[in-house]
């Protein structure tokens, strides 16, 4: 790749929040969409019922606590949408199998599928999709003591920086940050003890699983994102979105009225900070 070309790359790639972690009381959560787009109150006088199916297996967007109760951000998600449909009586969450999901849609026992599901070509012949409401971005992190300044990419030249083997993140970090020298991690356990260790300048995964990873027992305290967010469908996928019935427009269309009217009010801050342990938007301090 060319240096103009890795320079147009990297300008599509990279979202930095403009102010710094330090300087908000809550995370600086990027808009997926277009806030200014002014779509049209949905009728759901016809809507019966809006089940959404999801599963309990997905940490920390569906899962069972330990009494039981499912929970998580798209539990919390699909209550905060049947609020601002003010179809609170209508409204029910449900949990089966991952593979149970798309039967039980087509069948009519749910409206929409809130679980993760990849958009694909294979996936958007099946389902409808409303507008991705959540994004994976990936992360650089490092030793609290360590000196970096922006561009990342040039004081981590000739460095070594750690990745997940056979990863989109190790991909990436080839096509698009030359002068590297990666180093390849089989676990995710081996590529946080790196950078504690010092064994790697920085490392480079998905920012939300790093929020955990970060702040588990393992890392013991030692290590901080820095720079800022990276998005890039080619690489990272489209974000998570909610899937419906093909012939049941309706139901997409007023799933994405309230999740643009959540993502204006920022309600979403609320639901990062309730499930998330380490902000993964917003740009860090070097």
């Amino acid at each position: 790749m060319t240096g103009l070309m890795l320079r147009f790359g990297l300008g599509l790639v990279l979202a930095i929040a403009l102010l710094p972690a330090s300087a908000a009381a809550e995370p600086l959560v990027p808009h997926f969409r277009d806030t200014r787009q002014r779509l049209a109150v949905p009728d759901t006088s016809d809507i019966q019922r809006l089940r959404f199916l999801t599963t309990t297996d997905f940490f920390p967007f569906n899962m069972l606590d330990e009494r039981g109760n499912l929970i998580g951000f798209h539990v919390d998600l699909a209550r905060a949408i049947c609020r601002k449909l003010e179809l609170e009586q209508r409204c029910q969450v449900q949990a089966l199998p991952f593979e149970e999901l798309s039967e039980a849609l087509q069948k009519g026992d749910g409206e929409a599928i809130i679980a993760g599901i990849a958009i694909t070509g294979e996936s958007r012949s099946r389902y409808d999709f409303t507008q991705p409401y959540f994004q994976f971005p990936a992360r650089f992190a490092a030793r609290r003591d360590a000196a970096m300044a922006e561009p990342l990419a040039e004081s981590l030249k000739g460095k070594r920086v750690g990745v997940l083997t056979g990863t989109s993140h190790e991909q990436m970090l080839r096509d698009l940050f030359p002068g590297l020298e990666i180093a390849p991690f089989d676990t995710e356990r081996d590529l946080v003890r790196a950078a504690r260790e010092g064994d790697v300048a920085a490392i480079f995964a998905d920012g939300v699983r790093l929020s955990f990873a970060l702040t588990d027992e393992e890392a013991a305290g030692c290590c901080a994102f820095v720079g800022g967010p990276y998005y890039t469908q080619e690489y990272l996928g489209h974000g998570l979105a909610i899937a419906t019935r093909p012939d049941q427009p309706l139901i997409g269309q007023a799933l994405d009225y309230a999740l643009q009217h959540l993502e204006a009010e920022n309600a979403f801050s609320e639901l990062y900070l309730r499930y998330f342990p380490l902000d993964f938007y917003s740009l860090s301090n070097p």
